[in-house]
């Protein structure tokens, strides 16, 4: 462990806690959770934490529990004060010799808030990463079909993408994941529309959790708006 002024640090440790089943759960982050004195977690402004509501059955009653706000806009700049913040305010625990864990949905690496706090306390503090199931092989476990097989290339696309680039991403490649759909549904349904896509496409919301709904983008009516959801598109070829 790093040492400061005569006191061991604590060490950091993000957790990744898979995409919304608790029993998804790592038995290294049940671990390291249940060992921890702090732990932290990304929260929206105006409603309670995914990542808080996933880890609830395994958090000690004696931990200590910070919620970081994170604005839920496209700007950088507002949600980068509050990762300089959130930084300074764990780094304060670690200093004090108090291991914490970062808890967040998912994987850490992968579309994660804890990336973010990473890069501002990894030349200071011990961290230790641990993976977490991703929503992708959730959703493909939701669907009850492979993302890929032998040589079918697999896109990943986070819907803020631009409509340009969507198009252009979407028309390439044998299996497209479209993620952090949310308010970007209509859009995104009308551009797989164009591209001739819509019956090979499914949408899968809440996955892995007790409102896991799957259903092909075809049979969704204009109106509904999934937002916890995912889209896969399957253009590969393999015939089993």
């Amino acid at each position: 462990m790093a040492i400061g002024e005569g006191m061991i640090k604590g060490t950091l440790y993000g957790l990744g806690l898979g995409p919304g089943d608790p029993e998804l759960i790592t038995v290294k982050a049940w671990r390291l959770m249940s060992t921890v004195e702090v732990i932290a977690y990304p929260k929206p402004p105006s409603s309670d934490s995914m990542a808080r509501r996933i880890a609830a059955p395994f958090i000690p009653d004696d931990v200590i529990e910070m919620a970081i706000e994170i604005p839920m806009r496209t700007a950088r700049k507002p949600a980068a004060k509050i990762y300089d913040k959130a930084a300074k305010d764990i780094a304060k625990h670690l200093d004090a010799g108090r291991h914490t864990a970062f808890i967040c949905n998912g994987d850490p690496f992968l579309y994660s808030t804890f990336m973010y706090l990473h890069e501002r306390l990894k030349e200071k503090y011990e961290i230790e990463i641990v993976s977490g199931v991703t929503s992708l092989t959730g959703c493909a476990a939701a669907q009850r079909r492979p993302l890929a097989s032998r040589n079918d290339i697999i896109k990943v696309l986070p819907a803020p993408l631009p409509d340009k680039a969507l198009r252009a991403e979407i028309a390439s490649g044998d299996c497209i994941i479209i993620n952090k759909v949310g308010r970007h549904f209509t859009r995104i349904r009308k551009i797989i529309n164009e591209l001739g896509l819509t019956g090979k496409a499914q949408v899968i919301e809440n996955a892995t959790t007790d409102f896991e709904v799957v259903r092909p983008l075809q049979r969704i009516d204009e109106d509904d708006q999934p937002y916890f959801s995912t889209i896969i598109i399957y253009k590969g070829s393999e015939n089993w």
